[in-house]
């Protein structure tokens, strides 16, 4: 599985980044960051709960 973010809809909000904090990083204007592309299976649901927190649909999940 991959975290995929599209910087052109990211809004700074941070919300992704509470339940993800090992997978994005945020800059010093609160955009995120993907840390980690490739996600370890331990990590599937802390990427799929910040995909959902993501208010403007800038992350997704991909193969």
């Amino acid at each position: 599985m991959k975290l995929l973010l599209d910087s052109t809809r990211c809004q700074g909000y941070g919300l992704c980044q509470e339940p993800a904090p090992e997978l994005i990083d945020l800059d010093e204007w609160g955009y995120a960051q993907v840390r980690v592309t490739d996600v370890a299976k331990g990590d599937e649901a802390a990427a799929e709960a910040a995909v959902a927190a993501c208010p403007n649909s800038a992350l997704r999940l991909g193969k």
